[in-house]
Order: C-alpha cells, then structure tokens, then sequence
C-alpha cells in the first residue's frame, strides 16, 4: 500500500512504478485507504468493490509501466457518464441504469491503462453550479466543508482535490467542469465541443455538452485529454482536430480582460483583489493585457437559461420527467419542467440573438490570445444556497454560460486563496481547438505561485506540462539560424503556416559553428560536454508539412531533438560532427543573430 503522503500526480505515478516503488495493486489499495479513513464529503455515488478492481489490475500485470501512458492511474467517472456493469444514476436513483459498455472516452482511459474508482456525486441531472442538488447529500468544499464544492461535477471534483485519485472526469454545459476546479484549488479543462466523445454520456443540453477534466496540474490534464480526445464516429457531434490548430506564444502573449465596470464579485472584495492581482502576475509573465467589451459574451451567457435552451433539457429527459416527475430533485424538476414550455420560433430567434452575439464578440477577439475572467465572482456556504437555490446559481454562471454556446475551449486555474482559506480561480478562454494551447499558458501561471496539490500539503511542481507548447496537428521545431524571423529562409516556415511560439535558450550543453557555403550562410549546432545556452525559436509546423520541410534541408543539417533551457525536449536543427571540420567556432555569441551583427 502507498503512503499516506504519496502524490497522486500522475508523473509521480509513473515514476514510481518505473522505479519499482510499487504497484498498481499497491497504489488502489492505498486509494481505498484514503477513502475509508477521510470524512464523507459527499462525493462517491458508487465505489467499486475489490474484485471489479482487481479485474481492472490484473490486464496490468504482464504490461510494463512505459508501455502505457496512464499505466495504474487512478480516476474518477461523474454518474452521468457510463462505466461497463456500474449503475449510471445521474444523481437520481428512479433513473439509475446498468451499462452494457462504457463510455467511448472512459474506455479511451482504460485502454491506456487507467484505473476507475468509481462514480461521483453531482447535481442531478446535471443541472446546477453548486453542488448541492443531489438526493446523494450536498457535495461539500474540500477546504471547509460548510462551503459548496460547486457542480454539477462536484464529487468528481473533490475526490481529485482530496488525494482520492489523480484525475476525475466530469461534464461541463454551463461551467460544470471549471467552477468546482475553482472552488477546490483544481486544474479544470473544458474541452472545445466534439472534441471528447460523448456517447456514454446522459445529456443535458447535447448541442453544449462537453465532457471535462479535473487534475491536480496542467500536465496531468494534459495527458488525460490527449488519450481521451479521440474522434469517435459514431458521435454525432464529435469533430476532427483540424490539421491547423489556434495557436499563440505561452510566453508572449495577449490578454482581454473584462471592463472593470462588467466585472461582477457579487460583494466578495476578497475575489475581487485575487483577480486583479491574477492579472498583474499575467503581465509579469510576459501577457500585455487589453481591457475589452464583455457585453456580448454576458448576453449570449443570458440566453443558456433565459432562452430556449433549457429544452434541451427537457428533451433529454422527457420520457422519464413524463412518468416519474416526483423522482426530481425539487428545484431541478423546476428548472427541467420549464423547458416544455419554449415554442420552435423561441428556438429559432434564440439562434439568431446568438449568431449576433457571436459576430459581435468576434470583432472583440480581433488582436487578442486569449481572455481571462475570474472563475466565478464568489463562492456560497450551503446553506446560503438552499435559502436561494436559483439566484446564487444563476450567479455562479455568469463568467461560464457562454463559453460553449459561442464555441470557445476554456482552461480553470488556480489562483490563490482568501484569508478563510478557501481557494479562488480564473478562468483562461480562447477559440475552438486552442486546447493544448491554453493548457500551455495556464501551466506557466499555476506553476508561478507557491501553490499546493488541491487541498493537499504537497506542492505543485514547477512545469508540469509534459510536452512543449504545439498544438494538436503541428510539431514544435526548434531552428537556430537561417530561418529565424527575419532571415533568409524564413519563408520557408511561413509559406507552411507554421506559427512563431516563443523565442528561448537550448540547455548550456551546446556549439554554435559558422558553416562553410552559401548563400545563404547558415549555422551548426552541436551538443557538447563543454558548451553555452544558444538563443533558438520554436516555431509550430502542421504535421503535413513537416516532411516537405524537411526534405529541404542540406547536409550536414538535419532534424534531432533539441533540449531546451527549461527541460523540455523539441525537433531541432542540429548538424553532423563532420560538418564542423572547416566551420568556425562561433559558439561565444550566444546567438546566429549576434554572429551576424558582428
């Protein structure tokens, strides 16, 4: 059995099992532990029993730990998404039902070796940002257990914060997957729509759905969305990963922040200087900020409840809602029931207000990265939403509801605590398919602040994003002399649509050699027991085109890998030691740039 004090961190997960520090038997019975031993928090629906988990161990025994990328990994499944022969509830027993087969992504997960725990608690039906609609028990905050958790994936989310796995799955229609991140000091990714299948999953409003992600750190969510983003036919409303993705410099970029006037802390002064100084850390790491209209992103955000949409609801419940109207949850039977109510013209000029909308706010994206708001303008005692269950939740929304009705990806952070210790959050937002993007960028900002694992004693390591920031369908390239922004051959990155990233250092174990030849004049960089930190540009080529790049590069160049000042590894320029025989020595400038000045 682990320790008590062992991250759930999937790196040192993995770690330990390279090491042979223990097993997969070892860490669930460890998880199993924790569970029992910790206060009941309301989070788990389902646990399963010994022996389905031992079934899930034992496809692990004749595997080595490097052969799969989430080998013996822990994780939770909100119960609205299916587990194979687990009943999926969606937070009301009436409805509960035993799957056949697990959802596409949940069998994604297991297929790359993860480990389910079971099924979490969560607002019934999905509906709700609070946490506390759920005939299971309200979900409770996992620092102070008066407080909500936030939902409608709230077990999900407390179970990560809480050391019981390493990543949960939830679901995210309205902020589901990024207010209970906020609200316990988690990693929370709201996937672009389509790009995480949701066959095996109860709908909400299945035009919105996106199932989500809760880790400890960026670079765990990032692992976890590149196993699970697979395109599943079958899904009607899954999309391809376009071969060009949005991209933009996690160290040098553009942020739009709401007006002062449209930001809303509902009287949480505390939220409001933990934003502000969010922003100023942003500016310190490189961001210019832009104060922007948030009018259109606020009216489209209206529309999610005050429009049409919570027919989507309805309809994916009718039948059960029909027959068994006393099984709801109260306040979620109101809210469902109302949406038999909106006719198909209420539909159609919902539609049109939100195309406005989303022409409207797409002049305010003009020149910008990305935008950050806080998470959610405030966080509620339990019994202060029970008092008022609809006003504190529909305030809750009010930075999330438009996020997927305008077709963005979004990022939750953590971003510091209030002084009654509770955790607050900003959310980082950008257009489709920007994903691995904004998991970049979140990274750097989490990884700035001395901040713990949720609500663990156990710290947040510095950089945990496990691969360089490109995108999906584009590899990051390192290049060190002629096609440097600005030289020669740079047009032949251009002319490809690859996109600039960053400009940075190779670790101090490289030389830098004038070649012989040209036009026109190129470098060599060799690695070396002896060398410097050499100034490179990462640039993000589309895969398609990588060949084609590469096919024109000349000996004694080629492509290796390149390792970077930070510790990352890239695609890089390098060159063959017998090219260096008649090359000068030029490794003391530091740069191709500085050579080229001098």
């Amino acid at each position: 059995m682990i320790s008590e004090s062992q991250s759930l961190e999937v790196g040192a997960l993995l770690e330990g099992y390279n090491a042979r520090q223990f097993t997969p038997g070892d860490v669930i019975a460890g998880v199993l532990d924790r569970i029992a031993k910790q206060p009941d928090y309301n989070s788990w629906i389902t646990l399963l029993s010994s022996q389905q988990l031992q079934a899930y161990i034992r496809v692990l025994d004749d595997t080595s730990p490097d052969a799969l990328p989430l080998y013996g990994i822990p994780f939770a499944i909100k119960d609205n998404i299916d587990l194979v022969g687990v009943p999926t509830t969606a937070g009301c027993p009436e409805y509960a039902y035993l799957p056949e087969q697990s959802a596409f992504v949940v069998q994604c997960l297991i297929d790359a070796g993860a480990i389910p725990i079971g099924k979490t608690n969560l607002d019934q039906f999905a509906t709700g940002l609070v946490g506390t609609r759920s005939p299971y028990g309200a979900g409770k905050n996992s620092f102070d257990p008066d407080y909500i958790s936030g939902g409608s994936s709230a077990g999900s989310a407390v179970a990560v914060a809480r050391g019981q796995v390493s990543f949960a799955l939830g679901t995210d229609t309205a902020g589901s997957g990024r207010v209970p991140a906020a609200f316990n000091n988690l990693v929370g990714v709201k996937p672009t729509r389509g790009l995480l299948s949701n066959n095996g999953v109860v709908p909400a409003c299945r035009t919105l759905d996106c199932v989500s992600v809760f880790a400890l750190t960026n670079g765990d969510a990032e692992r976890v969305l590149k196993v699970a983003s697979v395109f599943d036919p079958q899904d009607a409303w899954a999309r391809p990963t376009p071969v060009t993705s949005p991209v933009f410099s996690a160290k040098e970029f553009t942020f739009g922040v709401p007006r002062d006037e449209q930001l809303e802390f509902f009287g949480n002064r505390d939220y409001q200087q933990l934003f502000h100084a969010a922003v100023k850390r942003l500016e310190t790491l490189g961001g210019q900020r832009v104060d922007i209209d948030f009018s259109p992103f606020l009216t489209s955000a209206r529309l999610l409840y005050e429009g049409p949409w919570v027919a989507e609801r309805y309809a994916a419940i009718e039948d059960f809602i029909s027959r068994q109207p006393e099984a709801l949850y109260p306040v979620t039977g109101q809210i469902i029931a109302g949406g038999a109510s909106p006719t198909a013209v209420a539909a159609f000029k919902a539609q049109y207000r939100l195309a406005e909308c989303k022409r409207a706010s797409e002049t305010v994206w003009s020149g910008l990265d990305v935008i950050v708001t806080p998470t959610a303008g405030t966080v509620y005692r339990i019994d202060e939403v029970e008092a008022d269950p609809v006003q504190l939740n529909s305030n809750l929304g009010y930075y999330t509801n438009f996020v997927n009705l305008l077709d963005l990806s979004a990022v939750a952070s953590p971003a510091g605590f209030m002084p009654n210790g509770l955790p607050f959050g900003i959310t980082f937002i950008a257009p489709a398919f920007s994903d691995i993007t904004l998991l970049a960028l979140a990274d750097r900002f989490h990884c700035s602040q001395s901040l713990n694992q949720g609500a663990s004693a156990l710290a947040v390591a510095h950089s945990t994003c496990a691969t360089p920031y490109s995108p999906p369908g584009t590899v990051a390239i390192a290049v060190c002399g002629a096609h440097l922004s600005g030289l020669p051959l740079n047009h032949q990155l251009t002319e490809r649509d690859a996109v600039l990233l960053e400009t940075t250092r190779t670790q101090d174990c490289y030389r830098l050699y004038a070649l012989a030849g040209g036009p026109p004049q190129r470098p060599g960089l060799v690695r070396a027991d002896r060398g410097r930190a050499i100034e490179v540009e990462v640039w993000a080529v589309p895969t398609a085109s990588v060949g084609s790049f590469l096919e024109g590069i000349p000996a004694p160049l080629g492509l290796g890998k390149v390792e970077l000042a930070d510790g990352r590894v890239v695609s890089g320029f390098i060159c063959e030691a017998q090219g260096i025989d008649t090359a000068e020595d030029i490794t003391d400038y530091g740069s191709w740039r500085s050579y080229l000045a001098q």
